[in-house]
Protein backbone atom coordinates (compact mmCIF):
# COMPACT_ATOMS: atom_id res chain seq x y z
CA UNK A 1 0.00 0.00 0.00
CA UNK A 2 1.34 3.55 -1.01
CA UNK A 3 0.56 6.88 0.33
CA UNK A 4 0.46 9.81 -2.44
CA UNK A 5 3.58 11.07 -1.87
CA UNK A 6 5.09 7.15 -2.56
CA UNK A 7 2.88 6.94 -5.70
CA UNK A 8 3.79 10.34 -6.87
CA UNK A 9 7.31 9.20 -6.44
CA UNK A 10 7.85 6.14 -8.02
CA UNK A 11 5.53 7.51 -11.25
CA UNK A 12 7.39 10.25 -11.59
CA UNK A 13 5.11 12.92 -11.02
CA UNK A 14 3.76 15.20 -8.44
CA UNK A 15 0.88 14.75 -5.90
CA UNK A 16 -0.84 17.56 -7.55
CA UNK A 17 -1.23 16.01 -10.92
CA UNK A 18 -2.22 12.59 -9.31
CA UNK A 19 -5.17 14.83 -7.80
CA UNK A 20 -5.75 16.69 -10.81
CA UNK A 21 -6.21 13.05 -12.61
CA UNK A 22 -8.45 11.56 -9.66
CA UNK A 23 -10.84 14.91 -10.17
CA UNK A 24 -11.17 14.51 -14.07
CA UNK A 25 -11.83 10.56 -13.17
CA UNK A 26 -8.63 9.08 -14.51
CA UNK A 27 -7.65 7.69 -11.21
CA UNK A 28 -9.78 6.48 -8.68
CA UNK A 29 -10.03 8.38 -5.32
CA UNK A 30 -9.09 5.42 -2.69
CA UNK A 31 -10.65 5.34 0.93
CA UNK A 32 -9.26 7.17 3.19
CA UNK A 33 -7.87 4.55 6.31
CA UNK A 34 -6.94 6.84 9.81
CA UNK A 35 -5.56 9.80 8.19
CA UNK A 36 -4.25 8.70 5.27
CA UNK A 37 -5.74 7.20 1.45
CA UNK A 38 -3.28 4.17 0.46
CA UNK A 39 -2.93 3.41 -2.83
CA UNK A 40 -2.77 -0.45 -4.09
CA UNK A 41 -0.39 -1.56 -7.61
CA UNK A 42 -2.99 -1.00 -9.54
CA UNK A 43 -3.26 2.47 -9.05
CA UNK A 44 0.57 2.90 -9.88
CA UNK A 45 0.35 0.98 -13.08
CA UNK A 46 -2.70 2.62 -13.58
CA UNK A 47 -0.54 6.05 -13.39
CA UNK A 48 2.37 4.76 -15.46
CA UNK A 49 -0.13 3.98 -18.03
CA UNK A 50 -1.45 7.50 -18.31
CA UNK A 51 1.88 9.01 -17.88
CA UNK A 52 3.31 6.68 -21.05
CA UNK A 53 0.15 7.94 -23.05
CA UNK A 54 0.83 11.13 -22.59
CA UNK A 55 4.24 10.94 -23.57
CA UNK A 56 3.05 9.33 -26.62
CA UNK A 57 1.48 12.82 -27.38
CA UNK A 58 -2.21 11.56 -26.37
CA UNK A 59 -4.60 13.72 -24.95
CA UNK A 60 -6.22 13.53 -21.45
CA UNK A 61 -9.24 12.80 -22.88
CA UNK A 62 -8.12 10.02 -25.32
CA UNK A 63 -5.98 8.30 -22.57
CA UNK A 64 -9.64 7.91 -20.79
CA UNK A 65 -11.82 6.71 -23.20
CA UNK A 66 -8.33 4.45 -23.38
CA UNK A 67 -8.49 3.05 -19.92
CA UNK A 68 -12.67 2.44 -20.96
CA UNK A 69 -12.09 0.01 -23.23
CA UNK A 70 -11.10 -3.65 -22.86
CA UNK A 71 -7.83 -4.30 -25.18
CA UNK A 72 -9.24 -7.34 -26.07
CA UNK A 73 -12.15 -6.56 -27.24
CA UNK A 74 -12.12 -3.09 -28.43
CA UNK A 75 -8.90 -3.56 -30.58
CA UNK A 76 -10.44 -1.53 -33.46
CA UNK A 77 -11.67 1.38 -30.95
CA UNK A 78 -8.34 1.40 -29.87
CA UNK A 79 -6.62 1.90 -33.33
CA UNK A 80 -9.40 4.09 -33.95
CA UNK A 81 -7.99 6.47 -31.29
CA UNK A 82 -4.39 6.07 -32.11
CA UNK A 83 -5.19 6.77 -35.79
CA UNK A 84 -7.00 9.81 -34.70
CA UNK A 85 -4.31 11.16 -32.82
CA UNK A 86 -1.83 10.32 -35.41
CA UNK A 87 -3.76 12.76 -37.88
CA UNK A 88 -4.26 15.78 -35.74
CA UNK A 89 -0.46 15.38 -35.32
CA UNK A 90 0.59 15.66 -38.81
CA UNK A 91 -2.11 17.98 -39.36
CA UNK A 92 -0.39 19.98 -36.53
CA UNK A 93 2.99 19.04 -38.20
CA UNK A 94 1.48 20.47 -41.80
CA UNK A 95 0.39 23.76 -39.72
CA UNK A 96 4.02 24.29 -37.97
CA UNK A 97 6.19 23.46 -41.48
CA UNK A 98 3.47 26.61 -42.95
CA UNK A 99 4.56 28.85 -40.53
CA UNK A 100 8.83 27.78 -40.86
CA UNK A 101 7.69 28.94 -44.51
CA UNK A 102 6.42 32.21 -43.58
CA UNK A 103 8.97 33.57 -40.93
CA UNK A 104 11.80 31.88 -42.89
CA UNK A 105 10.38 34.14 -45.94
CA UNK A 106 10.07 36.76 -43.95
CA UNK A 107 13.47 37.17 -42.14
CA UNK A 108 14.87 36.64 -45.90
CA UNK A 109 13.19 39.50 -47.22
CA UNK A 110 14.01 41.75 -43.90
CA UNK A 111 17.77 41.03 -44.52
CA UNK A 112 17.65 41.66 -48.39
CA UNK A 113 15.32 44.39 -47.88
CA UNK A 114 16.37 48.25 -48.90
CA UNK A 115 13.65 49.95 -47.65
CA UNK A 116 14.00 51.78 -44.57
CA UNK A 117 10.84 50.14 -42.89
CA UNK A 118 10.85 46.90 -41.48
CA UNK A 119 9.25 44.58 -44.28
CA UNK A 120 7.82 41.95 -40.79
CA UNK A 121 6.49 44.67 -39.10
CA UNK A 122 5.18 46.04 -42.29
CA UNK A 123 3.64 42.26 -42.99
CA UNK A 124 1.83 42.12 -39.51
CA UNK A 125 0.20 45.49 -40.02
CA UNK A 126 -0.94 45.02 -43.43
CA UNK A 127 -4.58 44.42 -42.75
CA UNK A 128 -5.21 42.99 -46.27
CA UNK A 129 -3.14 39.82 -46.21
CA UNK A 130 -3.98 36.92 -45.58
CA UNK A 131 -3.87 35.75 -41.60
CA UNK A 132 -3.53 31.86 -43.21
Amino acid sequence: MLTIGKLAKQAGVSNETIRYYQRIGLLRIPESTQAYRYYQENDLERLLFIKRAKQAGLQLNEIAELLALDGMQDKQRVREVIKNRLHEIQHRIDELQHLQHRLSTWIDECEHSTNANCPILQALNDVTSKSD
